[in-house]
């Protein structure tokens, strides 16, 4: 199971490792026909070997949700990513700066394409340039939505909050769904794998159509442009939002869709797509539940709390204000609140993801005013919190940058950022849903107990 191999820092995926020499003309389900018997015979020799093998202990605290949010208790398989606490997340093995060093970019570009690290996320592999042109023609191909699709989202009220309108049309795709097909006609379990690859991937492919409309009803005109086959995925996504001739945030994009892509099993988009995904339910069911989590304040708004707090603050302190002003504002805020964007339930230091944003800053929006502010609280606010006491880990995490950037590019539709998060942790969920049914694994059912119970078996210690 690639997440207890990948839990050993530096260690590469199995299948990176091993099946490295894929042919460079082999689409992404053709490689997977090929890996998933081996995986599946893997994943019996590390049942066979370590399957009575204690992974951690359970504690009061950790177990119940009601208690401590089962923080710590080792307990999923997630093959995409594993997230170390001194190091930050691994992709299939890959940090993200060896992502940006090896997966291939867009002709002129230097950051990462979704569609490449899809491909890794999936197979464990660093694709060629050539085996994603043709997953990016291929999302091309699928991405167009069925009109009954567009008519619901263009019913909606624009007072409707784009993620209600995201898992609505999400949800509505069910309606095509291969697997939910392919099941009740009878198929075979072994093979449930290839119709959820089908419904993923037009899952994937139709994510931008959906939110490039959605925007355009509430913040635009109305008119969405068509998908272009010769561009890439970033880049559709960007034109549909109105930005497809500016070149900095298209690589913004491709950027931002990498590195939210995926974060382990635990958080709740990723945890809730494979809890219902594990009922046999189709991917766009999986996905739909997945973004009503991901609607959550404590999910998937935090960045808007970072731009809140720094408009706040720079309302109270002036556009260009000295460190000592921001260190007296921070000390004035912690006593009431604590400072957003800072710490993390996992990582112990700064998040790689908020470094390769920053250095998306520093090459791109260097003079804009709040990557100005962004830095200043960088180099303040983790001492700060140190001599507080306020947090485990003082250090930024992604949310304290990537609203700035999206502003600096003129974005300023708060409301909507959750959309483009939830575009892209669908490459994580999906390339899991995938690995899910290919190795059969079963419905998600945990042991739980009432407080009074806890205190009997507790007693009896």
């Amino acid at each position: 199971m690639f997440a207890l191999r990948n839990a050993v820092r530096g260690q590469t995926s199995v299948l990176a490792r091993g099946y490295a020499s894929a042919a460079k003309s082999q689409t992404l389900k053709e490689r997977l026909s090929e890996l998933i018997p081996r995986e599946i015979e893997n994943v019996k020799a590390i049942r066979k070997e370590h399957g009575n093998k204690v992974l951690g202990e359970v504690t009061v605290d950790m177990a119940r949700v009601t208690y401590g949010g089962m923080r710590g208790i080792k307990g999923m398989i997630w093959e995409a990513s594993v997230l170390d606490a001194e190091e930050g997340i691994r992709f299939r093995g890959l940090t993200i700066p060896e992502c940006q060093a090896k997966l291939p970019a867009a002709p002129g570009g230097t950051e990462p394409l979704p569609e490449a690290l899809f491909w890794l996320l999936v197979t464990g592999e660093v694709p060629t340039a050539e085996q994603v042109k043709g997953l990016s023609a291929e999302w091309a191909a699928r991405g167009e939505l069925p009109k009954f699709v567009e008519d619901l989202i263009d019913g909606c009220p624009n007072t409707l909050h784009p993620m209600s309108q995201f898992s609505l049309a999400v949800t509505a795709l069910n309606h095509d769904s291969s697997f939910a097909k392919a099941y009740a006609e009878g198929t075979p379990k072994k093979d449930y794998w290839k119709p959820i690859y089908e419904d993923s991937m037009d899952l994937i492919a139709k994510l931008p159509a959906i939110a490039g409309r959605i925007f355009q009803n509430v913040y635009g005109n109305g008119k969405v442009p068509a998908i272009d086959p010769s561009k890439d995925y970033s880049w559709n996504l960007a034109n549909m939002l109105g930005y497809g001739d500016n070149a900095g945030f298209v690589e913004l994009m491709r950027l931002y869709l990498t590195i939210h892509s995926d974060h382990e099993g635990g958080n709740v988009s990723a945890h809730t797509s494979h809890l219902v995904g594990s009922a046999l339910s189709d991917p766009f069911l999986s996905y739909a539940a997945a973004l009503n989590g991901l609607a959550g304040p404590l999910h998937g708004l935090a960045n808007q709390e970072v731009l809140r707090a720094i408009y706040k603050m720079r309302d109270a302190v002036g556009e260009n204000p000295t460190d000592e002003k921001i260190k007296e504002y921070v000390w004035d805020y912690l006593k009431t609140g604590v400072w957003p964007g800072f710490g993390h339930a996992v990582l112990r230091k700064t998040d790689p993801r908020y470094t390769a944003q920053r250095e998306f800053g520093l090459k791109h929006t260097p003079n804009d005013p709040m990557f100005k502010l962004v830095e200043q609280i960088y180099h303040i606010v983790p001492n700060i919190l140190l001599e507080a006491g306020k947090a485990k880990n003082p250090w930024p995490n992604v949310d304290a940058h990537s609203g700035q950037l999206l502003t600096a590019f003129g974005f300023t539709q708060q409301n909507y950022y959750t959309v483009l998060f939830g575009v892209s942790r669908a490459l994580g969920c999906m390339s899991q849903l995938i690995w899910s049914r290919a190795l059969g694994l079963p419905l998600e059912r945990p042991k739980s107990f009432s407080s009074e119970k806890i205190k009997e078996i507790c007693s009896k210690m």
